[in-house]
């Protein structure tokens, strides 16, 4: 007999979906159905949480407490910069291989950073942008026109000012 399960207990679940979709609920409920949650209830709960992600993959958190789950959404740093670059939403079964190819203005990298400042190691706020910059080298995108490592080179050379919180 496994230990018996403690309702006022707080599960944590994190998992990767894409946003704005039901996933499939056989990947949910190996997870959570042994915490006496619906797999069924809780995607359509995690599609109605990230319908603005639509077609992103993302990290969802569920904080699973008295058999009800709370859905936080938790975007990694190429989903913000994709988000910011405000591409149309694609289907993700037609279309593969994407370019990311617009630009992104610095403000908004800055705003980026700030939203992922908890999670990064760097010590400033100057370090957490210069992370941001290369993912957004990664996905491909340019920064007021300028590719991302240029602009990089300007921070560390201190040609660009960057707020310190």
């Amino acid at each position: 007999m496994p230990p018996k399960f403690d309702p006022n207990e707080i599960k944590i679940v994190y998992m990767r979906c894409t946003g704005g979709e039901v996933g499939a609920t056989s990947s949910l409920a190996p997870k959570i159905g042994p915490l006496g949650l619906s797999p069924k209830k809780v995607g359509d709960d995690i599609a109605k949480a990230t319908g603005d992600w639509k077609g992103l993959r993302i990290t969802v958190k569920l904080t699973i407490q008295n058999r009800q789950a709370a859905i936080e959404v938790v975007p990694s740093a190429s989903a913000l910069i994709i988000k910011a670059l405000k591409e149309p939403p694609r289907d993700r079964k037609k279309v593969k291989n994407i370019k990311h190819s617009g630009s992104v203005p610095f403000d908004d990298i800055v705003n980026i950073a700030r939203v992922m400042r908890p999670r990064s190691i760097a010590r400033e706020l100057s370090g957490t942008i210069k992370e941001i910059l290369g993912t957004a080298q990664s996905v491909g995108c340019t920064i007021d026109g300028r590719p991302p490592h240029d602009v990089i080179d300007d921070i560390n050379s201190g040609k660009v000012e960057c707020p310190s919180e």
